[in-house]
């Protein structure tokens, strides 16, 4: 297990599990709220599961029960803290790496999800959420507006619900959040690592080297029309075809046996 803090108690750890890197927000005192520790270890998680070629997975969680992230922290200096002179944000950067990552993810929302925990929820491939879980875009209460959320969410929701909850800031439920297409899967609490683990492994058993060539290509097609989109395309399925694990795949098919994968 590694971590990245400044202080005593890591803001965000990071443990291998079989194939899957789990990278947990460590502040449950502070309801798991973003400050610049857990940005930087949740980008250093990141990149640690990216750097291992037998990681096939990325688990984002929080630890404790009652949150997976209540968003910026409000303390003073701590989560709104801004260097102008910087041309990007430092919580920006994390979600343009996540969307240029070719590993899948998994959030597992333990907790309320407000905010920029709404954030880090979308720039995840997948989400299960607890079903007692409440979710929220509060910022409207304090002045602000879930700007940078924004970026993600709106390609992920329907245009009007997103509206209302950006517009109101009212907390909504995790039944509103998956009939919104916001969540994969709802289960009661008590079920929610067995279900994680259970994506997990529908995930690990596939090629690793066609599900990052898919992510690559799913997130060059989100900005082509139809045409640039079906050239781009047509090169990309001939490339896979010639991979090592596009060759044992067709191989263990005919032979009627699992496939081995080596990621290449």
């Amino acid at each position: 297990m590694s971590e990245t803090s400044t202080s005593a108690a890591p803001a965000v750890l990071h443990e291998k599990r079989g194939h899957a890197m789990w990278i947990t927000i460590n502040r449950p005192d502070k309801r798991n709220a973003i400050n610049k520790d857990v940005v930087a270890g949740i980008r250093a998680g990141w990149r640690a599961a990216h750097a291992d070629p037998d990681v096939r997975v990325i688990v984002l969680t929080a630890a404790g029960e009652k949150a997976f992230c209540a968003g910026g922290d409000l303390q003073p200096g701590a989560g709104f803290a801004f260097d102008l002179s910087k041309p990007t944000i430092d919580y920006a950067d994390l979600l343009r790496e996540a969307q240029n990552s070719t590993l899948p993810s998994i959030a597992r929302i333990n907790g309320v999800c407000m905010a920029g925990g709404m954030g880090l929820l979308c720039m995840t491939d997948m989400a299960i959420a607890a079903d007692n879980v409440l979710f929220g875009l509060p910022e409207v209460k304090i002045g602000l507006f879930p700007m940078q959320v924004l970026s993600l969410l709106q390609d992920i929701v329907p245009r009007r619900v997103l509206r209302e909850w950006c517009v109101t800031g009212e907390p909504f439920s995790a039944a509103d959040a998956k009939e919104a297409g916001l969540l994969n899967h709802v289960v009661p609490a008590e079920e929610l690592d067995a279900k994680t683990q259970w994506l997990i492994d529908r995930i690990v058993g596939k090629s690793p080297t066609a599900i990052r060539r898919g992510k690559y290509a799913m997130r060059a097609l989100g900005s082509m029309s139809f045409d640039e989109g079906i050239a781009f395309t047509e090169g990309q399925i001939a490339l896979l075809a010639t991979t090592e694990d596009a060759k044992e795949g067709l191989a263990s098919f005919n032979e009627k046996r699992k496939p081995v994968w080596t990621g290449h």
